[in-house]
C-alpha cells in the first residue's frame, strides 16, 4: 500500500513540474513554429517513441476490438481536443491567465463524473464547483471589457479543460486491455492523424531550417517530458485513481505554470490571477478530499 502511493505520489510530481514548465514552453515554440504544425510533428513523434516503449517493454499493443472506438474518442477529447485548443488559446492570452482557465479540468471532472460515472454529487464537490467558478469570475474580472471585446483566448481555454475532463471520464468508465504506456501511444496516435492533416491544409510545412537553437531545445524537451513522459504517467494515474481524484495530478501544474509564466515571460502577477489561481487549487484539493473520503467507504 506504501510502495503504490509513493508511485502515486512520484507520478503527481513529474505531471506537475513537467507540465507546468510546458506552458511558457509551448508560448515560446509557439513564437516560430504555427499551432497545427507544431501540435501534429509533436503528437507523431510523441506516439512513435511511446509505441517503442511500449513495444521495447514487452506491452500489448493492439487493443481489443471492443477497444477501438472508445480509445479513439478519449484520445481525441484527452490529447487533441486539449492541446489544440491550449495552442489556440496561448496565441490570444497570455499563459498565466490561460493555465489557471485550462486547470478548472478538474471541476469539470467531477462533474462529469457524477453524470457518467454514477459518482454522487456531494456537498464537498458542490462547494468545489462553486469556488472553482468563483475563481474564473475573478480571473475574468481583470481586463473585462478586453474579454468582452476579444473573448476567443479564454474560450478555447475553457474548451480545452472540459475536453481533458470528458476524456478523463472516458478513459476511467472502463477497464482496458493494454498497459498505460501502449494505451498511452494510441491516445496520441490518433490525434496525430487529425492534427497533421489540418496543418498540411493550413499552414506550411515544417522546415526546420528557419527554427532557432532555442526553439529547437524547447520542442525537444517539450516532446520528451510533457508528451512523453507526462502522458504515459497520467494515463497510470488514472488507472490507479478515481477520475476525481486523480485530478490531483493537476495540483502542483497551475502553480508552476504560472510562476514560470512570471519569471520567463514577464506574465504580471496581478491580485486577480493570485486569488483565482489560490481559488482553483482550493478546489482540486476539495476535488481530492472528496476522492479519499469516497475510496475510504469503499
Amino acid at each position: 500500500m506504501t510502495q503504490n502511493r509513493g508511485i502515486e505520489l512520484a507520478l503527481v510530481a513529474a505531471i506537475g513540474v513537467f507540465w507546468g514548465l510546458n506552458w511558457p514552453a509551448v508560448k515560446f515554440i509557439l513564437g516560430e513554429i504555427p499551432p497545427w504544425t507544431f501540435r501534429g510533428f509533436a503528437f507523431f513523434v510523441g506516439a512513435v517513441a511511446l509505441g517503442a516503449l511500449a513495444y521495447a517493454r514487452g506491452e500489448k499493443l493492439v487493443p481489443e476490438r471492443e477497444e477501438f472506438w472508445p480509445l479513439v474518442v478519449a484520445g481525441l477529447l484527452t490529447i487533441f481536443g486539449f492541446n489544440v485548443q491550449t495552442a489556440l488559446g496561448q496565441l490570444l492570452t497570455e499563459t498565466a491567465r490561460a493555465t489557471i482557465i485550462a486547470f478548472t479540468m478538474p471541476l469539470w471532472a467531477a462533474l462529469f463524473s457524477v453524470l457518467f460515472l454514477g459518482e454522487r454529487l456531494t456537498a464537498i464537490r458542490m462547494v468545489s464547483l462553486g469556488v472553482g467558478m468563483l475563481g474564473l469570475v475573478v480571473l475574468v474580472s481583470e481586463g473585462f471589457a478586453a474579454f468582452v471585446e476579444a473573448p476567443l483566448g479564454g474560450i478555447f481555454m475553457l474548451g480545452a479543460a472540459i475536453s481533458w475532463a470528458a476524456g478523463t471520464v472516458a478513459l476511467k468508465a472502463r477497464d482496458w486491455s493494454m498497459p498505460p504506456i501502449s494505451r498511452a501511444a494510441w491516445l496520441v496516435g490518433v490525434s496525430a492523424v487529425p492534427t497533421v492533416l489540418v496543418a498540411l491544409v493550413i499552414e506550411q510545412p515544417l522546415s526546420f531550417s528557419g527554427v532557432s537553437a532555442p526553439v529547437a531545445a524547447v520542442l525537444i524537451y517539450h516532446i520528451v517530458f510533457p508528451m512523453i513522459v507526462c502522458y504515459a504517467a497520467w494515463v497510470s494515474l488514472v488507472g490507479r485513481m478515481s477520475a476525481s481524484s486523480a485530478a490531483i495530478g493537476t495540483l502542483l501544474i497551475p502553480i508552476v505554470g504560472v510562476l514560470s509564466a512570471g519569471y520567463f515571460l514577464g506574465d504580471a502577477m496581478t491580485w486577480q490571477k493570485l486569488t483565482a489561481l489560490a481559488l482553483v487549487l482550493f478546489s482540486i484539493i476539495l476535488t481530492f478530499v472528496e476522492g479519499n473520503r469516497t475510496s475510504a467507504v469503499k
